[in-house]
């Protein structure tokens, strides 16, 4: 068997096996418990990291995604589902996915956090027919250190992001893609 056959056969049983896990993740939560999760997760967020806390009170909306399932082998995936919080109460429903190429290995979960901060951020979010991550809105992921040096005064870009939760090991170098679409849960 050639080299060629080899890494065509790893690449195929990748492809195969991303297909199994985006169908088995497919069969999305309950609205109710998703809202129940995203709620959970959006609490937990804001009680451990004072500058989501901030964010949180000055957002005018705040898009939680409470469990996104990656997982690859030279060809990898995502997906998960979210909710859009307006007001304290849910307003829209999400689906995150992506694909990924390159020296990848490894699963993981984790969620993550947008707070929209500008109108037309939001408008971009709702108006796009999915809306591509670095595309469009400026978008800052924040990690405790960053958040720490942080106030509400200084922080002024469309959409910042905190990524939580993290559980597995995921490990690689590559090209990555990922869409926020609408649902119409």
């Amino acid at each position: 068997m050639s080299i060629f056959s080899t890494l065509r056969s790893v690449l195929l049983s990748s492809v195969a096996s991303i297909f199994l896990l985006f169908a088995s993740t497919a069969q999305a939560e309950t609205k109710a418990a998703l809202d129940m999760s995203s709620k959970e997760a959006l609490n937990q967020l804001i009680a451990s990291v004072p500058s989501a806390k901030a964010l949180s009170e000055k957002a005018i909306a705040v898009l939680v995604f409470p469990s996104i399932t990656k997982a690859g082998f030279l060809v990898g995936g995502q997906f998960g589902d979210g909710v859009m919080w307006k007001n304290g109460k849910p307003a829209a429903y999400y689906n995150t996915s992506g694909a990924s190429f390159g020296l990848q290995a490894g699963a993981q979960t984790y969620g993550y956090a947008m707070f929209f901060m500008k109108e037309s951020a939001l408008k971009a979010l709702d108006n796009a027919d999915g809306f591509e991550v670095g595309v469009g809105p400026s978008v800052v992921v924040m990690d405790q250190g960053m958040g720490a040096s942080h106030t509400t005064t200084t922080l002024q870009d469309d959409i910042y992001a905190f990524v939580f939760g993290q559980k597995g090991l995921m490990a690689g170098v590559g090209i990555q893609g990922n869409k926020i679409t609408k649902l119409s849960k």
